[in-house]
């Protein structure tokens, strides 16, 4: 019988990646999520039944084995950028992580993957950068052999972070973001996803930081955006003390609705962790230790992010006309 593997958060950004990869490879795949009607797309991944979403939640033990129970090798792809509520940064990325780790190992799996990101650090002043390195450490304590991955920013079709900001460009002329010269490695998420299959197949353990080959500023990337999506924009990018306030502003806003309002698009967390530079380490294993080359970003932005150009599809094509005209 064909080998299985359970992907924790496998309908997720990173993890129909993962899930598509390990079809293709004739694994059985297990997409353990919290909504398997809303997960229903991975099914075609593979043949009838090779590829199927169940019912998991991460915080409780037996649901969290069941998903586990006969299965060969486990991803775990569960993140959160939510500082809060029941699935907050330490339910989430520290004990969640812990245990679905503990119960891998007790139901005897061969090999585990566990997503984390550059920048897990015990001692950060960002609460999600904490629970980023005690989920490591936790996975490490039960599961030695376990192989991490550290994604810088990652990119990609479904991404939220050049979409988001594509998306702001239609509503003003201005384009807000802070930490403006704070570095980052953007990495392509199918070559993160391809990390962690060398991992699943037992051809790499230890931890690996995953970057692409460029490094650029983040007012950078947003430049580089705005030409891949034809927009005049001006980047502002707003000093850490002003962004901390207007933080600040938007976390009080959520507390005083009880989460009506979901703060999505700047918490005070966010400032901090983005007061520091988000690339691989000088002395860090990478994609290349894994003999993978690694996606530039003009290899693949132009491939999703035309929708948000002025006339969406059909820019090239009104290029194309004008310049006829002109000839």
């Amino acid at each position: 019988m064909a080998k299985l593997v359970t992907i924790f958060g496998g309908s997720g950004f990173v993890g129909r990646y993962i899930a598509r990869r390990m079809a293709k490879e004739g694994w059985r795949v297990r997409v353990a999520v919290r909504r398997p009607n809303e997960a229903l797309f991975v099914k075609p991944y593979g043949v009838v039944g090779q590829v199927e979403p169940i019912l998991s939640n991460i915080r409780d033990d037996n649901s969290v084995r069941e998903a586990i129970h006969g299965a060969d090798a486990v991803v775990n792809c569960v993140g959160t950028f939510d500082a809060g509520g029941k699935n907050n940064f330490g339910a989430v990325q520290h004990e969640g992580a812990a245990r679905i780790a503990r119960l891998a190992k007790e139901e005897g799996v061969d090999t585990l993957v566990h997503i984390s990101a550059i920048g897990a650090d015990a001692e950060s002043d960002s609460l999600y950068a904490r629970s980023k390195a005690e989920g490591e450490a936790a996975v490490l304590q039960a599961f030695p052999s376990a192989m991490i991955l550290r994604p810088s920013v990652v990119f990609g079709p479904e991404d939220a972070f050049f979409n988001r900001f594509a998306a702001m460009t239609r509503f003003g002329p201005v384009l807000p973001i802070a930490g403006g010269d704070t570095g980052f490695q953007p990495v392509y998420v199918d070559d993160v996803a391809h990390a962690a299959q060398k991992g699943i197949l037992g051809k790499a353990h230890g931890i690996f930081e995953l970057g692409g080959p460029e490094v650029a500023t983040f007012r950078e990337l947003m430049n580089r955006m705005l030409e891949v999506i034809r927009r005049r924009r001006l980047v502002l990018n707003m000093p850490f003390f002003a962004a901390r306030i207007i933080a600040w502003g938007l976390d009080m806003v959520q507390t005083a609705t009880l989460g009506l309002f979901n703060n999505s698009m700047l918490t005070r967390d966010q400032v901090r962790t983005l007061q520091y530079d988000n690339v691989v380490g000088d002395d860090a294993q990478t994609l290349a230790d894994l003999g993978i080359e690694a996606t530039s970003m003009d290899a693949v932005l132009d491939d999703y992010l035309y929708v948000y150009r002025p006339s969406g599809q059909y820019s090239d094509i009104k290029e194309s006309a004008r310049h006829l005209r002109e000839g």
